[in-house]
């Protein structure tokens, strides 16, 4: 039985009580009438705590649970700050303001606690990333001291949230970007993202059942690493079904970065204003720089769509691309580089096979 039914037979029989209560007031007026209007009070009472009884009780802590699980851990841990000062002060306060003439000592008191609560969450809200900083320098600072290194435990790493999508824990290059140091902040995984990776594991494709297994692996990883924060938390989003959605309206609310890898995303959330964190983009920046006219050592694998091409890659990935490369595949070459292109795709480069290397064996 749920929570809610158990509210509402409380609020039924409550006010069939109370309307049968009503009844026997009124059928003083007309005894002849006394057990009608008691039957007839009692069922309506019955009737509307019945009905009512959800939208006074169960619903409002739903919704407020709600607005609490979209609220960021550290906003929240802010406010209750903010809060707790406000009312301190209220309560000093509440003296000399009840010692006011007439009315007004009466409610000033009670004005003091609400304006002060109110000026207690706004500036600790609007100022957390500055309180939090100073509170963790100071809890800090005995173990800088000791250990002379305090970048583990820094507010910058604990204030910055980093929302992750399934795609990128998928690919797996997240935990060693994270051991490096390049992602300072918490990882925020969401449970509905969480629930699509589990969804994925148990995928009856074996292919997308490896990758989902995977990511699982990915994860516990991640966890494991002691330089790496990572948080899963049931916050949601209200009235949005695919998890794409839900991760750019989370952003929007947490005012956080989102990291992935998918294309789709990427450009939904850039038109949302949302910062996107790509792993595909750091890899194309991390690629090695080559200029026309550099020279390669490659291995030409595979021929090219063109005729006379050849194609080999760079350690990086890099696809190399040899104008007269055909007759030298399967072997290592020298090449000289002609042009370079940065395509939606990655970083491609055309080469041909080095003239220096051709005068020599001439």
């Amino acid at each position: 039985m749920s929570v809610e039914i158990i509210f509402r037979l409380f609020g039924m029989a409550g006010l069939a009580i109370a309307g049968a209560y009503a009844g026997i007031e009124l059928g003083q007026l007309n005894e002849s009438l006394t057990t009608t209007y008691v039957i007839t009070f009692a069922l309506i009472g019955a009737l509307i705590g019945l009905i009512l009884t959800p939208y006074v009780t169960t619903r409002p802590m739903r919704t407020l649970r709600s607005l609490l699980g979209r609220i960021a851990a550290e906003t929240l841990f802010a406010a209750l700050m903010g809060l707790f000062c406000g009312l301190i002060v209220a309560a000093l306060l509440a003296f000399p303001l009840s010692t006011l003439p007439n009315i007004i000592g009466d409610i000033a008191p009670f004005v003091g606690v609400l304006v002060f609560g109110y000026l207690g969450v706004s500036i600790f809200v609007m100022r957390q990333g500055d309180i939090m900083g100073m509170i963790s320098s100071i809890t800090n600072r005995g173990d800088n001291t000791d250990s002379g290194n305090g970048n583990g435990n820094s507010w910058s790493k604990i204030n910055r949230t980093i929302l992750l999508d399934t795609s990128v824990i998928i690919d797996g290059r997240i935990s060693d970007i994270a051991s490096t140091g390049f992602l300072p902040g918490t990882l925020l995984i969401p449970r509905f993202v969480l629930n699509e990776l589990q969804y994925v594991a148990d995928s009856p494709d074996g292919l997308r059942r490896q990758r989902g297994r995977r990511g699982m692996e990915v994860l516990s990883n991640l966890q494991k690493d002691s330089n790496v924060m990572v948080r899963i938390s049931d916050i949601d989003v209200d009235g949005v079904r695919e998890v794409d959605s839900k991760l750019v309206v989370l952003a929007r609310q947490l005012k956080c970065p989102v990291l992935t890898n998918d294309y789709n995303l990427n450009r939904i959330a850039e038109l949302q204003g949302v910062t996107v964190l790509n792993i595909n983009e750091l890899a194309n920046a991390v690629k090695s720089v080559v200029l026309p006219g550099e020279f390669l050592h490659i291995n030409i694998i595979q021929e090219g769509k063109e005729r006379d091409q050849g194609v080999g890659y760079m350690e990086d990935g890099t696809m190399v691309v040899v104008e007269n490369g055909h007759d030298e595949i399967g072997e290592y070459s020298d090449v000289s580089v002609t042009k370079v292109l940065q395509t939606a795709a990655g970083r491609m480069i055309f080469a041909r096979i080095s003239e220096q290397v051709d005068n020599k064996e001439e």
